[in-house]
């Protein structure tokens, strides 16, 4: 089952990309491509933002010569762009072997712990709240999964984390404003609230 909006990740990828926040850009990109392996879109886009993000130079130019050809034709531009990336010299055979392995643990784990991994962590420390703490202004929490989604929501709430668990739904009923089990979660907020 698809749990992501392959569009709207990939267009996000590209805004991120256009405002210089290549890092974002590679995450989404590598969203894509863990639910989607055959998009060609989005693994030349991670091979730009890396290449961006490493600083290498025409990077950009690249991107948005990419974004104009896509506009005529994305096929052919899906083309021509592969073909340019394999001619270039640097790092692309380590970022095609990155994009080979499981991209949420290679690209992504740098920058924060996955939820399982942090719910291993309560266990272990013994509750939500002092886990939260001890990590929440050194790394993020990355959920892959919307029951995991759900369960950070609330753990927030239960938590007294009210105003961050609130901003988080925000965002996500913006996306899917009609989720039941989202729509629970803010009834239950703003009951708490009250």
């Amino acid at each position: 089952m698809k749990i992501m909006n392959k569009y709207k990740t990939l267009l996000e990828a590209k805004d991120y990309f256009s405002s210089s926040k290549y890092d974002e850009a590679l995450r989404n990109y590598a969203l894509v491509l863990k639910e989607y392996p055959n998009s060609k879109e989005a693994y030349n886009g991670a091979i730009l933002a890396e290449m961006a993000m490493s600083g290498e130079a025409g990077a950009e130019e690249l991107f948005d010569y990419y974004i104009v050809l896509r506009e005529e034709n994305s096929d052919q531009a899906d083309t021509i762009i592969s073909e340019i990336l394999e001619t270039m010299d640097g790092s692309l055979e380590e970022i095609t072997e990155l994009l080979k392995n499981p991209v949420q643990e290679k690209l992504l784990y740098e920058d924060g712990i996955l939820y399982e991994d942090f719910k291993k962590l309560i266990v272990e420390d013994g509750d939500f709240k002092t886990t939260f703490e001890n990590i929440m202004f050194s790394t993020r929490v990355i959920i892959t999964a919307k029951d995991d989604f759900v369960d950070f929501l609330d753990q927030l709430i239960t938590n007294e984390y009210r105003e961050m668990a609130m901003s988080y739904l925000e965002g996500a009923l913006s996306v899917y404003p009609n989720d039941p089990a989202l729509r629970t979660q803010i009834e239950r907020l703003t009951q708490k609230s009250d």
